[in-house]
């Protein structure tokens, strides 16, 4: 699979990455060499280039529409008579396993942060909202965990709308990759945030698999989006890489889930890693998330090295 060229009626802007790397203007770099060694995924290599070229513009991007959107708020609000509280400004990632969009997803958190403004940023995930295991082992859907009927949708919905509607706190359930599952009785409580960063593989999809369920969706509720996108051979490679750096750290924990795989060999856990991306990932990447990408604001396409290549924006 290959990344399509934009054509000349594409409703996006597309950006090389020098082209892209110019927006910055005259935005501080604020993380040190140390933070972003600590952000990065466990098999990207993300240099500070990366962080100035391509993370910094787009920090200083989803800035202005935060500002931009908060005026429009409160022009609303005023012609309204509306007293709500203010409400955050919801930025959706989304992308496939692999892709590297929960480095994207930390790395925006921690810049949006340290802006001038310093706003209080949140980061969401959607595993949190995956159905417990023993539900999905119930209805045989182990085998599909990731594809958006694993995950507890109205749950979600219920959580974007009072988020939105400005209420506070609000309680997120947490999810452990150690042992594959939901933690029981574990929350993590979202408190006035100015700014929520929703990341998960399925945010921008909007097909239902229930006859008759209401047409809401978890991107209704976005302000801005962004898709991490690359060649699907590329995120094949970089899945089987980090499956067999996993064996040899998170694997070897009794508690984790995948443990029986500690002790594979090499060429086993490429076998095993691959089928997994065959009968798992990769379906549910051409099935599910990629034909979501030209519902994105935003596409960042990544080369084979991780880095960004270029940018998608769409247009206004």
């Amino acid at each position: 699979m290959t990344i399509e060229p934009l054509t000349p009626f594409s409703p996006y802007t597309r950006l090389t990455r020098a082209e892209w790397a110019r927006l910055r203007a005259d935005a501080a770099l604020t993380l040190t060499p140390e933070d972003v060694l600590r952000l990065q995924g466990l098999n990207e290599r993300l240099a500070m280039d990366e962080v100035v070229a391509v993370y910094l513009p787009l920090a200083r991007l989803l800035s202005l529409y935060v500002e931009a959107e908060r005026v429009l708020y409160r022009a609303r609000a005023t012609f309204l008579g509306d007293a709500t509280a203010k409400v955050p400004y919801v930025i959706g990632l989304a992308g496939s396993v692999g892709v590297g969009k929960s480095t994207t997803a930390r790395l925006l958190r921690e810049l949006l942060a340290r802006w001038p403004e310093h706003p209080k940023v949140d980061l969401v995930t959607t595993d949190g909202f995956l159905y417990p295991r023993r539900i999905l082992e119930e209805r045989g859907l182990m085998g599909r965990k990731g594809f958006p009927e694993s995950y507890d949708r109205p749950r979600l919905i219920r959580f974007l709308g009072d988020l939105k509607a400005g209420q506070s706190p609000l309680s997120c359930p947490v999810y452990s990759h150690l042992t594959y599952d939901i933690v029981p009785d574990s929350t993590v409580t979202i408190e006035q945030p100015d700014i929520v960063i929703l990341e998960g593989l399925n945010v921008l999809h909007v097909a239902s698999d229930r006859p008759g369920e209401a047409r809401v969706f978890v991107s209704d509720f976005f302000d801005f989006s962004i898709y991490v996108d690359a060649p699907e051979a590329d995120i094949r490679h970089w899945y089987v890489e980090r499956f067999l750096l996993l064996r040899a750290t998170a694997f070897k924990e009794p508690e984790s889930y995948f443990h029986r795989y500690a002790g594979l060999s090499d060429d086993e856990a490429e076998r095993t890693a691959g089928t997994i991306w065959d009968t798992i990932n990769g379906p549910n990447l051409r099935e599910n998330i990629l034909p979501t990408r030209e519902r994105a604001h935003l596409v960042l396409v990544k080369g084979s090295d991780h880095r960004i290549d270029e940018v998608w924006l769409r247009k206004l």
